[in-house]
């Protein structure tokens, strides 16, 4: 069997691997090591939790033990997706170069820039960083990448799921073609592929594992969830995550519940917490010193619930997490992979359940078709069933009474409800009863104000306004038996006539 010992490492990074306590690598690791030491490009393909930060972490190491960074110019680079993966590589760097005297700078969000300009300017051996933090430097001129000697992305298909592919491609070209690139990802799509033909070298292809497929070590199972009625589906979803874990009582000595939304992040988080359990949420949206107390408090065992967004999927290394319970069914079906690796990791067993509502069995065949198995069905611990009421008949009865159809005077109608030109007017309302209906049920039209004029003229112009008013076009003629027409017609009002009359007089 292959020991650290075997793979030709810096003394000094393998004394700091044996006060670790490791002393077995993992399959990628041995694979992957070598060819990074003598230089070549690696493109690495290995499920999540087997060990790819070591890969190539010892060799960097190793290879940078020689040498000294100038300012503003790194000597390797680093690429991860998050800030917490950032992190976390930062500090294996940490456990790994104890005993050798390199310097590293950590650029991501969420911090000052200013205390990172005072590490730039001093010149880092190892420049660990994400992709917009590290281009947000470099456009204010603060960083040269010119004396990058060695380049790794970490979780290649994370950048792609984050629309980081464009910063990706960018920060290559801004580097010298000599470097040596270290890629490394869990699963291989067809845009990933493309990146690793144009910008790695005839690299060393290490694949220890089929692509997306789940550690053997994770107990898997799914609980069909199907709410008593759509607006109770939430709230009962919650009642059912809570139900699995008390099920799994003292098995579960603490969790990661990942949820597909951040709103819904911080809405389980509550529920959680109001019911008594030791809860805090994590997402993208959280300022960054809150998110690294949550991570710390939850690494260190004082909170047993980690509630997260897929932003906590990629790269968490928690050892000892005991369960993964996915609250809803994924989008992506590479996030499933991703998301119950976080348990079952360095030879550890772990269990993932997830929830299936109807509207995701779509999103569940995805996941199933990608990691080629079935995942068991589990069953429920509750059940919920619809509630029924004596006084209300069941749908489509027919005794259910009808309701009375109201008579719809078309004169009253408003303009939407008033029938098209299309539609023959009911036979039931006709001309002669909208004349013959009492005044207060006739619509009032506004008519401008007009000068006092004999009372038999003002009769005669109420009876014309009192005619019926049919709209042109709808196939109807007046009572005078011919078409409509437009206009003043045969009677002209007195009003107007009464201007002319005051010209006339003037």
């Amino acid at each position: 069997m292959t020991k650290f010992s075997d793979l030709n490492l810096n003394p000094k990074v393998l004394k700091a691997i044996e006060e670790a306590g490791y002393e077995t690598p993992t399959p990628i690791q041995a694979e992957a090591i070598p060819h990074a030491l003598v230089g070549r490009d690696v493109l690495g393909i290995a499920q999540t939790g087997t060990g790819k930060t070591a890969s190539f972490t010892l060799p960097m190491l190793s290879l940078l033990s020689r040498g000294r960074a100038r300012a503003r110019m790194p000597r390797s680079l680093v690429l991860c997706p998050t800030r917490e993966l950032a992190a976390q590589v930062a500090e294996n760097f940490d456990t790994y170069s104890k005993h050798l005297k390199l310097t590293k700078a950590l650029l991501i969000g969420g911090v000052s820039f200013k205390e990172q300009d005072k590490l730039i300017d001093k010149g880092v051996d190892v420049l660990i960083a994400t992709p917009g933090r590290l281009l947000d430097h470099f456009e204010r001129g603060k960083l040269l990448l010119t004396g990058v000697q060695i380049m790794v992305v970490d979780e290649a298909d994370r950048m792609l799921d984050m629309g980081f592919i464009p910063d990706i491609e960018r920060i290559f070209s801004l580097t010298p073609f000599t470097r040596q690139t270290l890629f490394f990802s869990a699963t291989m799509a067809p845009e990933i592929e493309r990146i690793t033909n144009t910008f790695l070298s005839n690299p060393a292809r290490v694949e220890v594992a089929r692509q997306a497929t789940a550690s053997e070590t994770i107990e898997q199972g799914v609980v069909m969830f199907k709410p008593s009625r759509r607006e109770n589906a939430d709230s009962e979803k919650r009642k059912l995550l809570r139900a699995l874990i008390d099920r799994e009582g003292a098995a579960c000595s603490n969790a990661i519940i990942f949820c597909n939304r951040k709103i819904d992040v911080d809405v389980v988080a509550k529920s959680l917490i109001k019911y008594g359990y030791d809860a805090a949420p994590i997402h993208g949206d959280l300022d960054q010193s809150q998110r690294t107390r949550t991570l710390d408090g939850f690494r260190a065992g004082t909170l047993r619930f980690l509630i997260a967004s897929d932003v906590a999927a990629r790269g968490l290394d928690v050892p000892a997490v005991s369960h993964v319970f996915n609250f809803d069914v994924p989008s992506h079906a590479e996030d499933y992979v991703h998301r119950i690796g976080r348990t079952g990791r360095a030879g550890r067993s772990g269990k993932a359940l997830m929830i299936c509502n109807p509207r995701d069995e779509k999103n569940l065949a995805g996941v199933e078709a990608l990691i080629q198995k079935v995942i068991p069905r589990v069953e429920s611990p509750v059940t919920f069933t619809p509630p029924t009421t004596e006084t209300e008949p069941p749908q489509g009865s027919e005794e259910r009474p009808a309701k009375p159809r109201r008579a719809r005077n078309v004169s009253r109608a408003k303009p939407e409800e008033r029938p098209s030109a299309s539609h023959k007017a009911p036979e039931t309302v006709s001309e002669q009863a909208v004349e013959a209906s009492p005044p207060q049920e006739r619509p009032q039209e506004r008519r401008p104000e007009r000068t006092p004029e004999p009372q038999q003229d003002r009769n005669r112009d109420r009876n014309d306004d009192n005619a019926p008013r049919h709209r042109e076009g709808r196939g109807r003629q007046d009572h005078g038996g011919g078409p409509r027409v437009m206009g003043l017609g045969d009677h002209l009002p007195s009003f107007i006539a009464l201007s002319f009359d005051e010209r006339r007089t003037g």
